[in-house]
């Protein structure tokens, strides 16, 4: 008997329970909940719902190599809007940081993991957005469940949209404030809430600046204007906006004129910013400077490594110093549009690169997406529980790294297979 063995005996012995025993109620334990899980998963298999990761083999860009497939594949599923997550310039200026900073600080940031070169990102981006300051997370999804424990309380209230991203809705559910939830970019019914909440001390109306899944623009100048009457703060997640939405990609806020109006903003590093990871918060100083002191997914998060910072900033100085690529999204965008509706697709959403093909049926959408990848284009089925049963899709993503060509296959590919499923005629 191995020497771990005899103390884990001796162990159950002193405690009185025989090791037979003890052994028997384990495993026991464990099957009983492998049958559960495996019966919640053949349900998932059963409804066509199972969400399979494909293994890529390259890196990101609007072509890839994808395991299992032969050839070069056209990529249309990726949030890297700008083709900057493999920019010649951004993958250097991560390996520049990796060489000069290292690859992580072990530590989170008010204890040794704070760099020179954080302090210089959070800069650029409060730069970029026009905002007085700003903190990084080791995510967006972090920087919202880091928001609104910090800024609300049990005597405010938030009123949010009911297709707020997942994100959103788990962190005001970490806050006290009470929470009003509103019709879908519905300003009726946003300002009967905002009626509702006079008694309270602080009034945040949160919404998504672009829906992910559906590609709608948040009605911002409608939501401030009510903010104004009822005297609300406003914040938008950008995660889907930041880099090429507004004349200068600076998001929805400069697209509907309203930056000087709009009070907090939550977006990504892993989106049009790099494609690595990483978010922040950027919105007036004092929050920001109580965010550092209270908010617990920056106070017990890593500090985002040195590489990702690299990339991140340099991302941010291209955009700052031209908006020339974010400007090449429009077109390129209402053409895959206009393409795919002319073809007899329902698309929906209005001009935004997330240009979701509704199909309705998860397991079509599955199937489609299967038939697509066979045709030399990577696209991915979305079913529920990310998107509301009935209202399945296949949510096709624009870069500004796609050519003309690689738009017009991917409506090729699109009629071809949708013809197959008699999608279309």
């Amino acid at each position: 008997m191995s020497l771990g063995t005899a103390g884990r005996t001796l162990v159950g012995a002193a405690r009185g329970i025989p090791r037979a025993s003890a052994l028997t109620r384990r495993y026991t334990a464990v099957s009983g909940a492998a049958a559960v899980l495996e019966k919640e998963l053949d349900t998932i298999r059963a409804a066509g719902t199972w969400k399979a990761e494909r293994i890529i083999t390259s890196r990101q860009g609007p072509q890839i190599n994808v395991d299992g497939s032969r050839g070069s594949i056209l990529n249309f599923c990726a949030n890297n809007y700008l083709g900057l997550s493999s920019h010649p310039e951004v993958v250097q200026a991560g390996i520049e940081a990796l060489k000069s900073h290292g690859a992580g600080l072990s530590s989170v940031r008010f204890i040794c993991g704070t760099q020179d070169i954080h302090k210089k990102l959070e800069q650029k981006l409060a730069q970029f957005h026009e905002r007085d300051d700003c903190i990084l997370y080791a995510s967006c999804f972090d920087a919202n469940a880091g928001l609104f424990e910090v800024l609300l309380g049990p005597e405010d209230a938030v009123l949010s949209d009911e297709l707020n991203h997942a994100s959103i809705i788990d962190g005001i559910r970490l806050c006290r404030a009470q929470r009003l939830r509103y019709k879908h970019m519905d300003l009726g019914d946003l300002e009967n809430k905002l009626k509702e909440a006079q008694a309270s001390r602080l009034r945040l109306i949160v919404t998504d600046g672009v829906f992910s899944m559906d590609g709608d623009v948040a009605p911002l100048q409608g939501i401030c204007d009510l903010a104004e009457q009822y005297g609300a703060m406003v914040f938008i997640d950008e995660c889907h906006a930041t880099g090429f939405l507004g004349p200068r990609g600076r998001g929805t806020d400069e697209l509907l004129g309203v930056m000087d109006r709009v009070h907090i903003v939550n977006s990504t590093l892993g989106k049009a910013l790099g494609g690595a990871a990483g978010g922040y918060t950027v919105g007036p100083k004092p929050l920001i400077d109580l965010l550092r002191q209270r908010s617990r997914p920056y106070l017990f998060s890593n500090s985002l490594p040195p590489p990702v910072v690299g990339c991140a900033t340099r991302a941010v100085e291209l955009l700052l110093a031209s908006s020339e690529i974010a400007q090449s999204m429009a077109a390129k965008t209402m053409r895959f549009r206009n393409k795919m509706t002319q073809a007899g697709f329902t698309i929906a959403g209005s001009a935004h690169p997330i240009c979701p093909v509704m199909l309705g049926d998860a397991r079509l959408a599955s199937l489609m997406a299967d038939d697509m990848l066979k045709l030399g284009v990577y696209v991915i089925g979305f079913s529920y529980p990310v998107v509301p049963k009935g209202k399945a899709r296949i949510r096709v993503q624009i870069s500004a790294a796609h050519t003309d060509e690689d738009i017009d296959r991917c409506v090729d590919a699109f009629i071809q297979t949708g013809r197959t499923h008699e999608v279309i005629s």
